[in-house]
C-alpha cells in the first residue's frame, strides 16, 4: 500500500530530502515497473534497463512534493510522477543513440547492449505509454501539460543538434536550448502536482517557474560537471567537447587562451579534430582556470529566482524540502 501523504523530522540542510528520497524510492519504483510491465514485450528490457541504472527519482519527488504542499495527498501523484519519470527515461535513450555515448550512471548504455533500433522504438513505447497514463485520469490540463512538456524536450533537442560546434550560438540561444531539453520536464513535473491540487492559477505558475528556474540551474551545473573524472560522474570527461556541444565552461575556455591558441582550438573543434589526449587536457584546464566554478556561479541567479518562487507557496515540511532540492542542486558533484 502506498502511503498518502508523510510528516518529515525536522533535520540539518538535505537531512530531510535525504530522508524522503529513501522512503519514497520504493514507492515510486513500484509504480514505475507496474507500468513498465504492461508495456509491449520487447520493448520491457531496454526500459528495465534505463530505469534500473539508479538514480533519485527527483522528478517524481517534485511532483509528490509539490502536490502534497498544496493540499494534495491523492496517489494519482505517484502516477503523475512516474509518467515525468518515463519520459525522462526515454530521453535518456534516445540522448545517448544522438550522443553515441557508450555509458549512462557507470553502466553500459542501453543501444550499445540492445542496438539503436531497440532502443529509439523501445524509447518511443516508454513516450507513449506515460501519455497514456496521464491522460488515464481524464484532466485535459494534466495532458496538456506533459505534451507540452515533450514538445518542449524535443524542440531543445532539436535545436541542440542545430547548433553543433557552433561558437557563435548566442547566450539566448544555449538558453533556449536547456530551457527546452532539461528545464521544462521538471517544470513539467512540478506543475503537475499542483494541477492534481486542484490549487488556484497564481499559486500553479508559482510552482512552474519553481520548477523551470531549478531545471535551468540543473543543466548549468550539470554543463560544469562534464569537465569532472568519469569515476565522480559516472559519465566520460569532456563528452560535450567530444560531442561539439557548445556550453559555459567551453566558451569561458576559449575566451582565456591567447589569441593564436584560441584560433588553433576553435578550428579543432569545429572540425571535431581533437583527440582523446587533448580532450582530456582540455577538460583538466577547464576545471584547473576556474571556468567550469564560473558555470556552476551562473546557475545562482536561476536558483535565487526558485527560492523566490517557491517562497509564494505555503509554508511546511513539503516546502522546506522542496527548498532543499536548491541546496542539492547547488551542490551536486554528479
Amino acid at each position: 500500500m502506498l502511503p498518502e501523504k508523510k510528516l518529515y523530522v525536522t533535520g540539518s540542510v538535505m537531512q530531510e530530502l535525504q530522508q524522503i528520497i529513501r522512503e519514497e524510492q520504493p514507492h515510486i519504483n513500484t509504480v514505475l515497473m507496474a507500468h513498465v510491465h504492461e508495456l509491449p514485450p520487447l520493448a520491457r528490457p531496454v526500459a528495465e534497463h534505463v530505469l534500473s541504472a539508479g538514480g533519485k527519482r527527483l522528478r517524481p519527488l517534485l511532483t509528490l512534493l509539490c502536490g502534497r504542499m498544496l493540499g494534495c495527498g491523492h496517489k494519482d501523484l505517484y502516477l503523475l510522477g512516474s509518467a515525468v519519470e518515463m519520459l525522462h527515461a526515454a530521453t535518456l535513450l534516445h540522448d545517448d543513440i544522438l550522443d553515441n555515448a557508450s555509458l549512462r550512471r557507470g553502466r553500459p548504455a542501453a543501444h550499445t547492449v540492445f542496438g539503436a533500433t531497440k532502443v529509439i522504438l523501445a524509447g518511443d513505447a516508454l513516450l507513449a505509454k506515460a501519455l497514456c497514463m496521464v491522460s488515464s485520469l481524464g484532466d485535459t490540463r494534466l495532458t496538456s501539460c506533459i505534451s507540452e512538456a515533450v514538445m518542449q524536450t524535443a524542440e531543445g533537442e532539436i535545436a541542440e543538434f542545430a547548433h553543433l560546434r557552433d561558437l557563435a550560438l548566442p547566450q539566448e540561444g544555449y538558453r533556449a536550448i536547456i530551457t527546452g531539453k532539461t528545464a521544462w520536464m521538471l517544470r513539467a513535473a512540478c506543475e503537475l502536482g499542483a494541477l492534481r491540487a486542484g490549487v488556484a492559477d497564481e499559486q500553479i505558475a508559482a510552482v512552474a517557474l519553481f520548477g523551470l528556474e531549478l531545471g535551468i540551474a540543473f543543466q548549468k551545473v550539470d554543463d560544469a560537471l562534464d569537465f569532472s573524472p568519469e569515476a565522480q560522474t559516472g559519465k566520460p570527461m569532456g563528452g560535450d567537447i567530444k560531442e561539439g556541444k557548445v556550453t559555459p565552461p567551453l566558451l569561458f575556455y576559449l575566451a582565456s587562451l591567447p589569441p593564436e591558441e584560441a584560433e588553433a582550438f576553435r578550428a579543432a573543434f569545429m572540425a571535431g579534430t581533437l583527440d582523446e589526449d587533448e580532450v582530456a587536457r582540455v577538460s583538466r584546464a577547464i576545471v584547473d582556470g576556474g571556468h567550469a566554478q564560473a558555470t556552476r556561479d551562473l546557475a545562482e541567479g536561476h536558483l535565487t529566482r526558485a527560492a523566490a518562487s517557491l517562497n509564494e507557496c505555503p509554508a511546511g515540511d513539503e516546502q522546506r524540502i522542496l527548498g532543499q532540492m536548491i541546496q542539492y542542486i547547488r551542490q551536486r558533484t554528479r
